[in-house]
């Protein structure tokens, strides 16, 4: 990355933590500067110069830039461990005001009578990955997690398996090869670990190719189900997902058929 697209970056991502374009770019500047007047700021952040001091005056009633009061007055930015603390404290404090406000919104009562039919999708490995935590920090008895695509497994991932292990809920993990059950067994303890056979995850009885396979599918205290899918050898696939719940809800009742099945052969074949 050049130092132009290094710039443009981070100018980007000040801008994402509420910062405008002109307080990013002068910040910037002077984090390339020991010290530096309205001037020096304006000729490396080609923000106009009426526009640095209201800039400046922003970063400095956040704590991010000190003022010396000569003239013409210098300014400097603080250094980069307190200024990502205080990025960091200020967008904790949004993400916290934003969850007591959404909390406190009234909701509506679904008026369609009982929901256990419904199927509801997610797109992208992260917004996937963040489901499958927060369903195994939920899980009251039993989880059970199968494994195609080995990026499912992040550091993330193993704590949240390890938590639920240490509050007594069952953890099985099947995984479609042996490097995923390694890295398992040497993450967690207390898991039941297999291998499965189930070659109809990867679609390899078909060959495999441009097929679309099953990355994930995690089984929750028997009634609630996630099950991602992906193109196996496509970096730029986004992984999708399907999510339901209910105990009685037909595609929950045919994954725990079939997955329950699947690993309880494979136990049997191992005793």
């Amino acid at each position: 990355m050049t130092q132009d697209e290094t710039t443009a970056e981070a100018v980007s991502l000040l801008q994402e933590l509420g910062l405008q374009e002109y307080e990013a770019r002068c910040f910037i500047a002077l984090n390339r500067l020991p010290s530096g007047t309205a001037k020096e700021i304006h000729e490396l952040s080609d923000v106009p110069r009426t526009r640095v001091y209201d800039a400046i005056r922003v970063l400095e009633s956040q704590g991010l830039v000190e003022v010396q009061h000569s003239s013409p007055q210098r300014y400097r930015a603080v250094g980069i461990d307190e200024a990502t603390r205080i990025l960091r404290r200020k967008y904790t404090d949004r993400v916290d005001t934003l969850e007591t406000h959404l909390r406190n919104i009234d909701v509506r009562k679904p008026t369609n009578g009982d929901p256990v039919q419904e199927i509801w999708s997610l797109t992208g490995s992260d917004a996937i990955t963040s489901r499958t935590i927060e369903l195994v920090e939920n899980a009251e008895s039993e989880v059970t997690l199968l494994v195609v695509d080995e990026d499912v497994l992040s550091e993330a991932l193993f704590d949240e398996l390890q938590r639920a292990v240490d509050r007594d809920v069952s953890v099985r993990f099947g995984g479609q090869t042996a490097s995923a059950k390694e890295r398992v067994e040497s993450h967690l303890s207390d898991v039941r670990v297999v291998e499965t056979d189930m070659d109809w995850l990867t679609c390899a009885e078909h060959g495999g190719g441009d097929e679309v396979a099953i990355s994930r599918i995690l089984l929750v205290d028997r009634e609630t189900l996630l099950i991602g899918s992906y193109y196996p050898g496509n970096d730029e696939t986004t992984e999708q997902a399907v999510f339901a719940n209910g105990l009685q809800n037909g595609i929950v009742v045919l994954l725990r058929r079939l997955v329950n099945a699947g690993l309880s052969s494979t136990e049997n074949g191992l005793v």
